[in-house]
């Protein structure tokens, strides 16, 4: 690459060794290139306000469409205005349009379902590192969809089990670091973070969290590439949170008491995820959290780029997990139904 980007430059040659299991696979390898593309022509400190990774990592309440050209919908609410004699309407079309409305319907569930138990999430309020084109912010607390969407996967975790002994976390294609960011910002957690991931997308996590919490606390690849094995204790003294490459997984040594996975599952092919399983069951935790489309992500042709070449379902996960009991299932309230009739859905195991 010609920017100055060393640390992602490395993570890409590293990847290019690693055997096919830790390689993008038919989704994220389309994906990959386009983010790839689209920081070399920009900046990274505006990574949240790009066209392409909106699309892939950087999910929003509002079509990408309407922030790249809010003058050519302002047209179609001028319109409205126009002929309603009640001006609240237009109120309600523009916070549609913006998002605000559905972002508002969540932190409402949010208010309404939070326990006042560890982690805490009463008071976190999102950064604005990357330069986000979409955030809310409700009693002074900033919110996007992916903090919103975490902050409901957090609540419905702690309304269901027990999390009061919930010390280290584990995620898998983590996105930009939002889980991080809302689990240590909260000194209360007192909570040991470790995110993997394929460049470039695990660039960006280490990017965002030394942003937010310093370099000195959060690892990146650098910092462990080297490493035989990840003591997962050695490294909760050292530091506050762990960025590492998907091709690390093997080499995580000790115990987590919670694994997360948000979205990208469904979006690799069934073998890649089945073996991540197999090395998150080495680590026993105690519960698995993961958001799923129960129905599958789309399959990928030649009208459609940014599919899979086979739909993982939720009740694959059945079989890819079988020292888990599947203990509770949500698509209605901290999950969600899609327009057109896919269910978002949180799906919650627990250790047999």
């Amino acid at each position: 690459m010609k920017k100055n980007y060393p640390l992602l430059n490395l993570m890409l040659e590293d990847m290019n060794k690693q055997n096919e299991l830790y390689k993008p696979t038919t989704f994220w390898e389309y994906g990959s290139s386009l983010i790839i593309d689209e920081l070399e022509k920009n900046d990274i400190k505006d990574f949240r306000n790009l066209t392409i990774t909106r699309s892939f990592f950087v999910p929003g309440y509002s079509a990408v469409e309407y922030l790249a050209n809010r003058a050519k919908f302002d047209v179609t609410i001028d319109e409205f205005d126009k002929n309603v004699t009640d001006k609240r309407f237009t109120t309600r079309l523009q916070r549609l349009f913006t998002g605000e409305t559905s972002a508002f319907n969540d932190y409402r569930v949010l208010q309404a379902s939070n326990i006042d138990k560890k982690p805490y999430i009463d008071a976190v309020s999102e950064s604005n590192i990357g330069n986000p084109i979409e955030q809310v912010t409700f009693k002074g607390r900033n919110f996007s969809r992916s903090f919103l969407n975490y902050l409901l996967g957090l609540s419905f975790l702690k309304k269901t089990v027990d999390t009061s002994d919930i010390k280290t976390i584990m995620e898998i294609g983590g996105g930009f670091g939002t889980l991080g960011e809302i689990l240590l910002k909260d000194k209360r957690n007192d909570v040991f973070y470790i995110n993997a991931d394929i460049p470039p997308v695990g660039f960006v996590s280490s990017y965002y969290l030394q942003e937010v919490f310093g370099k000195e606390k959060i690892a990146n690849y650098q910092d462990t590439k080297d490493l035989e094995n990840l003591d997962i204790e050695k490294l909760r003294n050292q530091y506050d949170a762990l960025n590492i490459c998907s091709w690390q997984v093997p080499k995580l040594k000790g115990k987590i008491d919670l694994f997360v996975n948000f979205i990208s599952f469904q979006e690799m092919e069934p073998d890649i995820v089945q073996n991540y399983c197999k090395y998150i069951d080495k680590l026993e935790p105690k519960y698995i959290l993961l958001r799923n489309i129960l129905e599958g992500k789309r399959v990928q042709s030649k009208d459609y780029m940014a599919g899979v070449k086979e739909p993982i379902l939720g009740d694959d996960y059945n079989i890819f997990l079988p020292n888990y009991e599947l203990i509770k299932v949500d698509s209605g309230i901290f999950g969600f139904v899609t327009e057109d009739g896919f269910h978002s859905q949180l799906r919650l195991y627990k250790r047999a």
